[in-house]
C-alpha cells in the first residue's frame, strides 16, 4: 500500500507517520511539507514542497497513492471566518482535486474534529466549516472517503506538539491518559490509535464516512 501524508511534521501527523513506518501493510510513504520530518527510513520519502494551493511543480511525485492521510489543520483561534475557510476547506478540497484527478482509485481520509457540524448552519464557524469541509469531500468520487473526529489525542511514542505550551499540557495529562480514556471512550484518545486506525481504513473499510471517536478507538485498537 503507497500512502501519502499531508502534515506529517504535526502531531497528529507524526504520530500517523510512524504508524505507517511500522505497518508492514505500507509498503512506502510519501510525507508532502514544508519541513523535513526528522526521520529516516527506507519507506520514507519526503516532497518538500510550500504551496499548497498549487500542485504542478510536485504532480509526478503524487502518482500512485492507494491513500491519503490528510492530517493539516490549523487552530481556529483568532481567524476570521473567510480565512479559515481558506486555510481549512479551500485547502483541503485543493489537495483532494488534484490528488482525485491524479488517482481516481484512491481512498482519502482526513482528520476533522470531535464537534463538527454536519448541517453547516450551526453556532461554531470552526464546525460550520469543517462540516462543509466533510461534505464536499463525501461527495468527491473516490473509491472511499473517511472523516474522522477525534476529540482530545495524547501523543504517545515520542510524538510532542511543536506547540510548547501544548506539549507542556500533554506531558501533565499524560499520567491520568489510561484513567481518561476508560471514562470518555468517545472523546479521549492517542496518537497511535488514529494511525492505527486509519491505516485499517485503507485496508478494510468501514460502514461510513463519518468516524467519531468511539469508532476511531474500537477501529484502531481492533488488532491489538
Amino acid at each position: 500500500m503507497n500512502v501519502l501524508i499531508f502534515g506529517a511534521t504535526g502531531m497528529i501527523g507524526s504520530g500517523v507517520l510512524q504508524e505507517c513506518l511500522d505497518n508492514p501493510l505500507v509498503t512506502s510513504v510519501r510525507a508532502l511539507g514544508r519541513s523535513p520530518t526528522g526521520r529516516s527510513h527506507p519507506k520514507l520519502d519526503e516532497i518538500r514542497h510550500t504551496d499548497f494551493f498549487d500542485y504542478a511543480p510536485v504532480e509526478e511525485r503524487l502518482r500512485d497513492v492507494d491513500v491519503c492521510f490528510f492530517c493539516l489543520g490549523v487552530s481556529a483561534a483568532g481567524m476570521s471566518e473567510a480565512d479559515y475557510h481558506r486555510m481549512t476547506c479551500d485547502l483541503t478540497l485543493g489537495a483532494a482535486e488534484s490528488l482525485l484527478r491524479l488517482n481516481p482509485e484512491s481512498i482519502f481520509c482526513y482528520v476533522s474534529g470531535a464537534g463538527t457540524d454536519s448541517t453547516e448552519q450551526g453556532r461554531w464557524m470552526w464546525a460550520r466549516v469543517k462540516g462543509k469541509t466533510e461534505n464536499a469531500l463525501l461527495a468527491m468520487p473516490f473509491r472511499a472517503v473517511y472523516n474522522l473526529r477525534p476529540g482530545y489525542i495524547q501523543p504517545m511514542k515520542g510524538v510532542r506538539s511543536k506547540t510548547r505550551l501544548y506539549a507542556v499540557a500533554y506531558g501533565i495529562v499524560g499520567p491520568l491518559y489510561p484513567l481518561l480514556r476508560r471514562l470518555f471512550p468517545s472523546r479521549v484518545t492517542d496518537s497511535v490509535t488514529v494511525g492505527r486506525a486509519m491505516i485499517r481504513l485503507a485496508t478494510d473499510g468501514f460502514e461510513r464516512g463519518i468516524l467519531e471517536g468511539e469508532d476511531i478507538n474500537r477501529l484502531g485498537t481492533a488488532d491489538v
